[in-house]
């Protein structure tokens, strides 16, 4: 392996990052940590220079990198920023600063400047349902950042040389992640460096906001949770599974916990949705995680339940797209996923194989039914083509995910 590090590239998050220079919005990039927030924005600032701005207009503030020498206050977070401010046009990124106590006020005197665009990450969901919301609701957008999609993923190891081809790229995607520096290291030091990331965010984004979780009992639900991806169940099924275990705890509790691996991306919800109906749901819900490397390092295995990680790949991918998926229903029969666009759906199955005539017929069932003419999709690891099923399309879940 190179000993330069290698960037890899995030073209989505840098396209929006550089779609609202100069409007009068604070940027905000939230996501899981590690996930690539902070070098999203030095992709945004190379891509800023490269576009003719001056690198003294930049002002760049690394909040953890700067240890013991970071401000600690919101007023020495917004002199230090005001000190670096060069011209009268200044692009200023501020990584994690919710790390310090009220930072929304200096976030809030900065952007107040006419000479500042304002650009925030952030590790944890309750930084946008915190004060900041509330001081500066309609001011800000938000940029979704997960982990590297199949796309990105096979970009950053094209650079390595490995030789993989897409289908061996797939099987290790689909057990290890798309952590973006996971992807470049040694299969076997994967669950190292994954462990490693999981206590920080345990310690960092979960304990000092709720100290009264037990650490061991929320990893065990996290456990649950990737021994179950994509499966229904309610809280009281989990916490009877984690009492049963070991782990006594009551179904709020569970509801709490979820709410707080949430809360840090670690986990996702799809809600449970009729899809002729158009409403939501109050049961029926599906947990997917935020990064498949996370079940490959709490359970120790890879090689089963291969169609409910491919339809947790389906589900982040959903999330990049259309920055929402839930669950459909359709009467008593399910359709994987529905996710929208200005109003109008896209309905999802996914299918590892539908060869089998019966198989074919069992998925495509919940979509005829829905009697409509908005797009619907059947996804599988099947090489036939594009394929046609009475306006369902049929596509390879590869062709599709490299789109």
């Amino acid at each position: 392996m190179t000993n330069q590090p290698i960037i890899v590239p995030r073209p989505q998050a840098t396209e929006w990052l550089l779609r609202w220079k100069d409007r009068d919005v604070i940027k905000v990039v939230t996501g899981l940590r590690r996930c690539g927030k902070s070098t999203a924005l030095k992709l945004a600032q190379q891509a800023l220079v490269e576009s003719g701005v001056n690198e003294g207009s930049i002002v760049s503030i690394d909040l953890e990198r700067m240890g013991f020498a970071a401000p600690t206050t919101p007023q020495e977070l917004y002199d230090y920023a005001v000190a670096r401010i060069s011209s009268p046009s200044c692009y200023v990124f501020i990584d994690e600063p919710q790390r310090i106590k009220g930072f929304e006020r200096a976030i809030d005197a900065l952007y107040a400047r006419e000479d500042c665009d304002v650009y925030i990450t952030g590790s944890n969901s309750d930084l946008l349902s915190s004060e900041l919301a509330t001081l500066l609701t309609g001011r800000y957008v938000e940029f979704r950042l997960l982990p590297l999609s199949f796309a990105e993923y096979r970009d950053a190891r094209a650079a390595l040389a490995d030789g993989a081809d897409d289908t061996e790229l797939l099987n290790r995607y689909l057990s290890l992640g798309g952590m973006p520096y996971a992807s470049l290291l040694p299969t076997e030091d994967v669950s190292e460096y994954l462990d490693g990331v999981l206590n920080t965010i345990l310690v960092k984004d979960v304990a000092t906001r709720h100290p009264r979780i037990s650490m061991p009992v929320l990893r065990a639900l996290l456990a649950f949770l990737a021994d179950n991806v994509g499966n229904r169940f309610s809280l009281k099924t989990i916490a009877d599974t984690l009492t049963a275990n070991g782990s006594k705890v009551s179904p709020t509790t569970v509801g709490g916990y979820l709410d707080a691996l949430m809360e840090c991306y670690l986990v996702f919800k799809a809600d449970p949705y009729d899809a002729k109906g158009r409403r939501l749901l109050q049961q029926g819900g599906k947990y997917y995680l935020g990064d498949l490397g996370f079940r490959h390092l709490l359970l120790g295995r890879d090689g089963s339940d291969l169609g409910h990680r491919v339809e947790n790949v389906v589900y982040l991918e959903l999330l990049r797209r259309y920055h929402t998926a839930r669950v459909g229903r359709v009467g008593d029969l399910e359709i994987d996923f529905v996710a929208e666009r200005e109003g109008k759906p896209h309905y999802y199955q996914v299918a590892l194989s539908v060869l089998d005539e019966a198989t074919l017929r069992r998925e495509l069932r919940p979509l005829e039914l829905l009697g409509d003419a908005y797009p619907k999709t059947l996804l599988t690891l099947d090489r036939i083509g594009v394929t046609d099923h009475n306006g369902i399309e049929q596509r390879n879940l590869v062709d599709w995910l490299l789109e």
